[in-house]
C-alpha cells in the first residue's frame, strides 16, 4: 500500500531582486513522515517554510498540499496546514482556553464541534493544568505547547514547526520533542530548526539547504550510518614505526598525532589486531577508541563543501 504524499514541491525559487533566497529546491513529504529541515543562518530555511505555508508568494515553482495547488487554491490548502512561526502567534492576555477556542473560530471549526477540538488539543498538549490562566502568566515551555496546540487544532494534514524549542530549557525540550514524535503518528511533520540533536532524536528524515539549495536529502537511518566510525585513535606507550601499523590488514591510512597517538583510518575495524600486535610487540597499548563523526562535523562538511565549490567557480569564471 502507497502512502499519500501531503506535500509535494517542485522548482521551488524565490528572488529578492537580484539575491536568490531559494533556488530550485524540490522534495516530497508522505503522511507520517517526520522531516528535519537544516540549514546555517540565511540558508533560506524561514523564506522556505513561509513560501509553503502561503504567507509569502514564490518566484517559481509549484506547491502541492494534500493534492491541491497552493497558488491555484489557497484556501483549500492552507487549511490542511498548521503552522507554528519561530515567535508563537498567542495573545499573552487572553488565558490558554479562551485563545484556542479563538482559534478553533477563525480556522473554521464548525460552532457545536469547537469545544471538543479545544479539549482536544488540551490534552494531547499536555495543556490541562494551566487552561484556565493568562498566557502571560504562563513558563516559555507552556507557551509553546499553546502555540502547537493553535496549529493543530483544525486537525491538518501537515504540521510545520520553525525553531520549537528555541530557549527552552531540557525539560521543556524534551516534553516537546516527545510531543513533536506524536505528532508525526497522525500528521506529516516539518520541522525547521537548526539545533542539529533536534533532528536525531525527533525525525525520521533530513534535509539541509545552504545557499538557497538543498545539498542534502536523506533518512536518519542512513545518516546515522554515516556517523558510524571509520577511524580509530590509538596510543602506545613504545610506539611502532608508522609502516607497522600500515601493513596491519584493513588499515587505510596511518596519521602520526601528538603525544604517542595515531589516527588510523580504515575499511574494516583493525582494532583486534591492533591489540594483538601491541601484545606481541611490547608496544604497550593505552587507548584503543572508534572515532565517531558527530551530526555537527557532517553538518560543517557538508555546508562548508558547498561554499568551497560555490568560492572555486566564482575563481574561475573570474579568471
Amino acid at each position: 500500500m502507497n502512502t499519500p504524499l501531503l506535500i509535494s514541491i517542485e522548482h521551488l525559487t524565490r528572488h529578492y531582486g537580484e539575491l536568490t533566497a531559494v533556488n530550485a529546491v524540490s522534495f516530497d513529504l508522505k503522511r507520517g513522515e517526520v522531516l528535519g529541515f537544516l540549514g546555517p543562518n540565511g540558508a533560506g530555511k524561514s523564506t522556505t517554510m513561509q513560501m509553503i505555508t502561503g504567507n509569502l508568494a514564490p518566484s517559481a515553482g509549484k506547491i502541492s498540499i494534500s493534492g491541491i495547488d497552493l497558488l491555484d487554491q489557497p484556501k483549500l490548502a492552507k487549511a490542511e496546514i498548521g503552522y507554528l512561526p519561530e515567535q508563537p502567534p498567542i495573545y499573552k492576555e487572553l488565558t490558554a482556553d479562551e485563545y484556542l477556542r479563538f482559534c478553533a473560530k477563525i480556522n473554521g471549526i464548525q460552532r457545536t464541534a469547537q469545544a471538543s477540538a479545544v479539549d482536544k488539543v488540551v490534552e494531547r498538549c499536555g495543556l490541562g493544568d494551566v487552561r484556565s490562566r493568562l498566557i502571560s502568566n504562563l513558563s516559555k515551555g507552556y507557551q509553546q505547547r499553546v502555540g502547537i496546540a493553535q496549529a493543530i487544532i483544525h486537525t491538518p494534514s501537515i504540521v510545520i514547526l520553525d525553531e520549537p524549542t528555541v530557549g527552552l530549557d531540557p525539560i521543556q525540550i524534551r516534553e516537546i520533542r516527545k510531543l513533536i514524535r506524536e505528532l508525526g503518528k497522525e500528521h506529516s511533520v516539518i520541522l525547521s530548526t537548526h539545533i542539529l540533536p533536534e533532528v536525531q532524536m525527533t525525525c525520521d528524515r533530513v534535509q539541509i539547504i545552504n545557499k538557497g539549495q538543498l545539498v542534502y536529502s536523506d533518512s536518519i537511518d542512513s545518516l546515522n550510518q554515516s556517523m558510524q566510525a571509520t577511524t580509530l585513535l590509538v596510543q602506545f606507550e613504545n610506539p611502532p614505526a608508522d609502516e607497522a601499523l600500515a601493513a596491519i590488514e584493513n588499515v587505510k591510512q596511518v596519521d602520526r598525532l601528538a603525544d604517542n597517538r595515531f589516527r588510523i583510518n580504515f575499511t574494516t575495524s583493525p582494532a583486534k589486531q591492533i591489540a594483538i600486535e601491541a601484545v606481541n610487540n611490547n608496544w604497550g597499548l593505552l587507548e584503543l577508541s572508534p572515532e565517531q563523526k558527530t551530526l555537527e562535523q557532517i553538518f560543517v562538511e557538508i555546508t562548508s563543501s558547498e561554499h568551497n565549490i560555490e568560492q572555486q567557480t566564482e575563481a574561475e569564471d573570474a579568471a
